[in-house]
């Protein structure tokens, strides 16, 4: 069954946290949801970025175009492993993300981020 979606309408937690729920208004207006288990929510975020940015290089038919979020606040934190780091990304609106970081890869990080980035030419987004 094809759903073509007009606008997000809910979005929700099950009560047992076993899965989430995304509420939807089809363009002819009649309401839908789909639930999601919580086993399958991290492979549904983690397809949807690449899909968002074959979508805007289909669109547009530029393949250097990408979708990047602003960022207005990061927190570094240790892990429970404590080879590992997790930084959180978060934007203005509150969309966040982690990222665990193996020792190895922190210094590279940091070092890459000290680095003056190669003139390039401007690029839209």
């Amino acid at each position: 069954m094809e759903i073509k979606v007009r606008q997000l309408t809910t979005c929700a937690v099950a009560a047992d946290g076993g899965a989430i729920s995304l509420g939807f208004e089809d363009v002819t207006g009649n309401s839908a949801v789909v639930s999601v288990s919580l086993n399958q929510v991290g492979a549904l975020i983690m397809t949807l970025p690449g899909l968002l940015e074959a979508a805007l290089k289909a669109r547009y038919g530029d393949q250097s175009l990408r979708y990047a979020y602003p960022l207005a606040s990061w927190v570094l934190e240790q892990s429970t492993d404590t080879t590992q780091r997790i930084i959180t990304l978060e934007t203005e609106d509150g969309f966040k993300i982690r990222f665990s970081i193996p020792k190895d890869e922190q210094s590279l990080l940091g070092e890459a981020l000290t680095q003056p980035i190669p003139e390039m030419t401007a690029r839209p987004n």
